[in-house]
């Protein structure tokens, strides 16, 4: 079974804002780009990605057409769609090209969900896309869970753990996030750290890590959960072959089998994303 990385970024600082970028991650003010990540993912051992979006624009969809195409280890993009917009998130669903196209997203920071069109989200499963989203709040996981359930065929990614709290320790609101999204049976998860708790932290935890895995490992299964980086995200504390050592040693340590690695590493994303076996 390949081992994917199901969530890294590409980009050139000069070409686009990133709003959810501030001037703490001195890291990222700089360009990041296939020719940096592919010897990362030779040394981690990593045979295909998905490349996902991180700014809320069509030219960044035409970005990550051009990179998928001079990366030859993307086998997935997550694009984006102005989901608040069912009018102009259909046409650029038309407009964009979406010939490695597994997903899409927007960036929801802390906002309501209320504006989701469970029409358009019907489009998307009908596309057979997923939909990538990572809610923190309560609010926010209640309308991933009312949308899940109202359309048991649209495949929901949730990023990052959802956004564990470990820089306080205390993980018992957030557990009860996680077991409503796991209820779902078309929900799955990432395993990997998104940029509110990179910033958070002072350092890279792994032993903070490690109890926030096991109980997504509990609630979702290994058949419902993906290995991912974050690059280069993750790179305001870690690099690329640590965070990805770091994750998947959680995975293991929570007790997961040889069996369930394999899936973590590779097969719940080429089910979930319908991606080509490698």
């Amino acid at each position: 079974m390949s081992v994917v990385d199901t969530h890294h970024h590409f980009w050139r600082t000069a070409l686009q804002e990133q709003p959810w970028r501030d001037p703490a991650h001195t890291e990222l003010a700089a360009d990041f780009e296939p020719a940096d990540l592919a010897p990362l993912v030779e040394a981690a051992g990593v045979e295909a990605t998905v490349l996902v979006e991180s700014v809320d624009t069509p030219d960044e969809n035409d970005r990550l057409a051009a990179y998928a195409a001079a990366f030859p280890q993307v086998a997935g993009v997550v694009g984006w769609l102005p989901l608040a917009d069912p009018a102009m998130a259909r046409a650029e669903l038309a407009r964009a090209d979406r010939a490695r196209w597994c997903g899409v997203r927007c960036l929801v920071a802390r906002e309501p969900l209320d504006w989701l069109d469970p029409g358009l989200m019907a489009t998307l499963a009908a596309a057979d896309l997923a939909w990538d989203v990572v809610p923190v709040t309560d609010a926010q996981v209640e309308a991933v869970v009312a949308l899940a359930r109202r359309l048991p065929e649209l495949r929901v990614v949730v990023d990052h753990l959802a956004r564990p709290p470990l820089e306080t320790g205390d993980l018992d609101p957030w557990v009860a996030r996680l077991a409503a999204l796991a209820a779902c049976p078309n929900v799955a998860m990432k395993v990997s750290i998104g940029v509110d708790l990179l910033t958070a932290w002072d350092r890279w935890d792994p032993a903070a890590i490690a109890p926030a895995v096991a109980h997504a490992v509990a609630a979702f299964g290994p058949q419902r959960l993906m290995l991912a980086s974050n690059w280069p995200v993750v790179t305001v504390r870690a690099d690329y072959g640590t965070a990805v050592r770091d994750l998947d040693a959680a995975v293991a340590a929570a007790g997961v089998d040889d069996a369930g690695l394999a899936e973590v590493r590779g097969g719940t994303a080429t089910r979930w994303y319908r991606l080509p076996r490698r």
